[in-house]
């Protein structure tokens, strides 16, 4: 009798196994494969003047420079605007704020922002930084709007990262006659660190690839220059990716398919660089 229910055990446990790897490869091959076709169609068509040309109504030469410009400059903003509001945010939920109903209240709220569609972000923005506040179809317009997106991330990845820290270290700092900002500033942030960067690594790679708020606050899809400052009108890569898109002409697909791929490439970068950056200051912790 044992055995068998053993072997059942087994069983069960091998047949879970082996969901777990289906689950994993369906969608691992499916990504592969459209990889592959995106490549297939775009590696051609990547070049430096593909890279640094403007916009054309002809495929054979528009390129992205100022997509990627723009790109560049709007991740740059939203990690300025996004970064220290949600690691300070975070940082008083979890240092001082006290535990209640309201605590309670703040953290679902902050737990469902998370999972609330882009295009409602979009419209947020549309609203409250393109109308109310009259700043037009800006850079800075742009940036705020991919900031609310992706604090809800940075918020909640500090507050994990927050907790991660022993609640000992806290005690001897202040037993040492370190006041509560002192402990937090020399201890507990240095110590959360490399979790914090985790969520602003997540958190700017989804600002980088949105679409949707982009559109809905009027960024430009036709652009022939490049921003000057915060209040310049701009486009990105997915916009323009967006624009070529819905273009009937297979050329523009193509150089949709090659725009996708610096986008991918300039996504890996990014993350490389704050992985780089995260690790290194987890050794020097360490």
């Amino acid at each position: 009798m044992k055995r068998h229910v053993r072997k059942w055990s087994r069983r069960k446990e091998t047949l879970f196994i082996g969901l777990c790897i289906v689950s994993l490869a369906v969608p691992l091959c499916l990504l592969f494969a459209m990889l592959i076709d995106v490549a297939l169609d775009g590696i051609s068509r990547i070049d430096w003047q593909f890279l640094t040309s403007y916009p054309s109504r002809r495929a054979s030469s528009a390129g992205i420079l100022p997509g990627l410009v723009g790109s560049a400059f709007l991740i740059v903003l939203t990690a300025v605007i996004s970064l220290p509001m949600g690691v300070g945010a975070a940082i008083y939920l979890e240092e001082y704020g006290e535990r209640g109903r309201l605590a309670n209240l703040i953290e679902v709220n902050i737990a469902n922002l998370a999972g609330v569609p882009s295009v409602i972000y979009g419209l947020l923005g549309l609203e409250i930084f393109v109308r109310f506040a009259g700043l037009d179809r800006s850079l800075l317009a742009g940036a705020l709007t991919l900031s609310l997106l992706v604090l809800p991330v940075v918020i909640m990845a500090t507050r994990e990262a927050l907790r991660v820290v022993p609640k000992t270290l806290r005690e001897a700092a202040l037993a040492l006659g370190a006041t509560r900002w002192q402990m937090v500033w020399r201890v507990v942030l240095p110590m959360a660190v490399p979790g914090i960067m985790t969520g602003a690594i997540l958190s700017i790679s989804r600002a980088l690839g949105e679409t949707a708020p982009l559109v809905v606050i009027g960024a430009l899809t036709y652009v022939s220059f490049l921003p000057q400052d915060p209040m310049s009108a701009f486009t990105a890569l997915p916009i323009q990716i967006f624009n070529w898109v819905s273009r009937p002409q297979a050329a523009f697909l193509e150089n949709a398919a090659a725009a996708i791929l610096v986008l991918l490439v300039v996504l890996l970068l990014a993350n490389v660089v704050a992985i780089v950056i995260r690790n290194r200051y987890q050794k020097r912790i360490g």
